[in-house]
Order: structure tokens, then C-alpha cells, then sequence
């Protein structure tokens, strides 16, 4: 029995390669983190609008694909591969789950189908909930929320935020409102933005009350760290083809640096120990649909293991590329900048562990 994506999946994915791979090549990555080209990026985003990334959890009675968390996931490798600039896992991934699971039937009706004709884009700032920091709390009373929240993800092209309170409690904020202060944060990531919002009495329509809405946010959490992991194993897999590549071109002492067997160990190392994760990651992201009663515990699990094995396969790579591997002219730090920033993206590998454990009941 062939256990892996469909033709289906297989064939979305590398629809959106293809088209990163011929509209945003490195160049253009490079002009757009430095703050230039941004109608690129905006043509960028409507093409892969136009190749429905935003309408794949969607159901099809709102004018969706309807399709589940494993297309979500395909898709997410080939846009870490491509170290894609747009976004994608707050307002294509988590959005769509926090509304079918804590939106009430009117709410779940407008905005899916708000969303599915692009009318409306979350941006998603859920770290009060599992990693709040000192001076950050949030208070959502009466339909008002007044504090802070860090790492907001995938802002750009937002118009909504989606906050949720250390109870789990989510609610909508036009980013029209008033009593909003965004602050851009600095990240070694330059291919994505984050962003920390103040709030100050501001409006903010309330999703469910506390007890489903904590579903909601465990269910978005668990499909939010599958697709941090899936778009980590692109990233690394691209590291790891880069690397291949110039061990197969690169002389030292007249002989390519790959017939060394230090190198090949090195390379292989990196497969070796990165192949397992697809299995773990389609594993996780089936699961997560299939109702399976380990669903949470496998994104606990594909999310911290991921991490470790991607942040060793960036370090591998680099040091393949040698002292060329750190500079701008192959532009291997993107990648490896953006593996770094996924490991702590909705929680490290240790706080991720520590919840697994507690599934467990240990």
C-alpha cells in the first residue's frame, strides 16, 4: 500500500513551485526584503490567490475548495522551498480553522464567504494564549480588548486581526478600528512580517465564549504548527538540493568537493535524517482531519521534531557551501534564517514538548 500525498496533492504542490519558481526567483527575493519591488509582491500574492491557496480549507458551499489540512500542508512545503514572501498560515490555514470551530453559524457564513472572495484577510496574534510575555496581557471584556500581543503572524494584505486572551477567548479587530497601534518587529526572517499590536479599548467582535472557543484555538494552534513544520521541511530540503549541487561543481585540490567522503557523509546525514519527517508531517496533517485521538499530540510532536532536524540540515548545508555559504551572492540565508525563525513560531521545540507531555499525561 503507497502511503504519501494523492496525484491531487502532488499536483497543487507543484503548481505553486512552478509558479514561485518562474515569477520570484532570488533576485527578486532579495528587492523585495529589502523593501523594494513591492508591486512584485503583490502580483506574487494574487497569483497564488488566483491558484486558490486562500480557498483550500474553505468549504465549497461558501465558494471554497474544501479540501483538508494535507493539500494545506503540500502547499506549505513548496512555499518554504520557494522561501516564499507572502502569507499563508495565519490567514489561509489558522483563520479558516478558528472560524469553523468557534464562529457561531451567521458568523462562520459571512466570513467564509467573505474570505473565499478575498474581501477580507486575517492577520492571527495567538501568543497570549501559549507564550504570553511580561507587560503583554491581553483583557477582552465587553466587546473590547485593550493590551498587547507579540508576533502577530502574516500581516501583510491583512484587514482583520484575529487575538485571542490567555483563556483562549478569540475575537475579530477590524484593523480600521480605532485604538490600534502596530509596531513592525525586527526578525532575522526578512522573507515574512511580524507585527506587535497594542490595543486600546478597541472594538472587537467576539467569536464564541470561553469553552468552545478554547477548542478553536487548540484546533487552529495544531494546524498552525503542522503547516510551520511542513514549510520547515521545504526550506530544509531546498538547503539540502543547494548543497548537492555545489558539493558536484565546487573543486578542491583538482577534484569536485563531493567526492570527499566527508561531504558525503555530511549529505547524506541530511537526507537521512530529514526523509522520516514527510512521513511524520502527512502523518500529523492527516490525523488532524481524520479525528484521530493523537491529532494534537502529532503536531506537538511533527512541530518540535521538525525543528531540530531542520535547524541541523540549515547548519549542514552552510558548512557544505563553506565560507561561501554566508554570503548574499548565493542568498543560502534565507532559508536558513527562516528555519531558525520557524523553530520558535508557535512555540519552541521545548514548549511544545512540555505540552505534548501533558497530552500524555505525564
Amino acid at each position: 500500500m503507497y502511503f504519501g500525498l494523492s496525484e491531487d496533492q502532488i499536483f497543487f504542490q507543484d503548481n505553486v513551485k512552478k509558479f514561485l519558481e518562474d515569477q520570484a526567483p532570488l533576485d527578486s527575493i532579495k528587492k523585495i526584503t529589502e523593501g523594494e519591488n513591492l508591486e512584485v509582491k503583490k502580483d506574487l500574492h494574487q497569483g497564488l490567490i488566483n491558484l486558490g491557496i486562500n480557498n483550500i480549507l474553505i468549504p465549497e458551499s461558501n465558494g471554497g475548495l474544501g479540501l483538508d489540512l494535507l493539500f494545506a500542508t503540500a502547499v506549505s512545503q513548496s512555499l518554504g522551498e520557494g522561501v516564499a514572501t507572502l502569507p499563508f498560515i495565519g490567514p489561509y490555514v489558522m483563520a479558516p480553522i478558528v472560524i469553523k470551530y468557534g464562529a457561531g453559524d451567521d458568523q462562520r457564513e459571512k466570513l467564509f464567504n467573505d474570505m473565499s472572495q478575498n474581501l477580507i484577510n486575517f492577520g492571527v496574534g495567538f501568543s497570549e494564549y501559549f507564550g504570553s510575555r511580561d507587560s503583554s496581557e491581553l483583557s477582552i471584556s465587553d466587546n473590547k480588548v485593550s493590551g498587547r500581543t507579540l508576533f502577530v503572524l502574516d500581516t501583510d494584505f491583512a484587514s482583520h486581526v484575529m487575538v485571542a486572551d490567555k483563556t483562549g477567548q478569540i475575537g475579530v479587530v477590524s484593523l480600521d478600528s480605532n485604538g490600534i497601534e502596530i509596531v513592525d518587529l525586527t526578525t532575522v526572517d526578512k522573507t515574512r512580517s511580524y507585527k506587535e499590536m497594542r490595543f486600546k479599548e478597541t472594538t472587537i467582535e467576539i467569536l464564541e465564549k470561553t469553552k468552545s472557543s478554547t477548542k478553536a484555538i487548540e484546533k487552529a494552534l495544531d494546524a498552525g504548527r503542522i503547516i510551520n513544520a511542513a514549510d520547515s521541511l521545504g526550506a530544509s530540503q531546498a538547503m539540502i538540493n543547494k548543497a548537492v549541487e555545489y558539493s558536484k561543481e565546487r573543486k578542491q585540490f583538482n577534484r569536485v568537493i563531493g567526492s570527499f567522503q566527508a561531504v558525503k557523509h555530511m549529505c547524506a546525514e541530511m537526507t537521512a535524517e530529514l526523509e522520516p519527517c514527510y512521513s511524520l508531517v502527512w502523518h500529523a496533517a492527516h490525523s488532524f482531519d481524520d479525528s484521530s485521538e493523537d491529532s494534537r499530540l502529532m503536531s506537538c510532536l511533527a512541530k518540535s521534531h521538525v525543528a531540530e532536524v531542520s535547524k541541523m540540515v540549515a547548519k549542514k548545508a552552510t558548512e557544505v557551501h563553506g565560507g561561501m555559504g554566508f554570503t548574499d551572492l548565493l542568498g543560502l540565508h534565507f532559508w536558513f534564517k527562516r528555519i531558525g525563525l520557524n523553530r520558535h513560531i508557535l512555540g519552541s521545540p521545548e514548549i511544545v514538548r512540555e505540552e505534548a507531555a501533558k497530552i500524555q499525561g505525564l
